[in-house]
């Protein structure tokens, strides 16, 4: 088999387990009273300085939309999850913050969630896989981006910004 070969049947490797593990994970997300996309936007938030970030910026780490981030953001705040405030630097911006309630809500999901990662991720790979996976997983998502090789046909990179793209290229 080719490199090129070889790559494209570890990344089709790589999509097919990503799905079926999120399949599996989501049909028993252990709350009814978030979304697993829901969650997403907790978990991001969590890892925020004072749990809180800019709309445009939870976009880049989410896998959906700017108008379906949107539309979530809205139902988070309708339930008291989350609150959008007006970006005291940039009065287009909106920064969502997540409330005492989001807060709780996420702790307890979280605990669970682990838990049935763990067993669907930890039940079947051993502790060095685990940590050549979290390795690769690592190397893969900082790598080289398709738009830093010169032979690449240009394409947008999801989540890099062109101030980084640039700084990666050394221009």
């Amino acid at each position: 088999m080719s490199d090129k070969g070889l790559a494209v049947s570890a990344w089709e490797s790589l999509f097919r387990a990503q799905v079926t593990i999120m399949r599996e994970l989501t049909a028993c997300f252990p709350t009814g009273e978030i979304s697993f996309n829901e969650y997403d936007v907790l978990f991001n938030l969590s890892n925020q300085p004072d749990r809180r970030a800019r709309l445009k910026e939870l976009t880049q780490h989410l896998l959906l939309t700017q108008p379906s981030i949107s539309r979530l953001v809205d139902r988070l705040a309708g339930k008291g999850v989350v609150e959008k405030l007006n970006d005291p630097g940039d009065g287009r911006g909106i920064i969502v913050a997540m409330t005492p309630r989001g807060a709780d809500i996420f702790r307890s999901t979280a605990v669970r969630h682990a838990d049935a990662i763990s067993r669907r991720v930890g039940g079947t790979l051993d502790r060095g896989e685990l940590e050549s996976l979290l390795a690769l997983c690592t190397k893969l998502r900082l790598g080289q981006a398709i738009a830093d090789v010169p032979e690449a046909e240009p394409c947008p990179v999801i989540g890099v910004d062109e101030t980084t793209l640039a700084a990666r290229a050394g221009r």
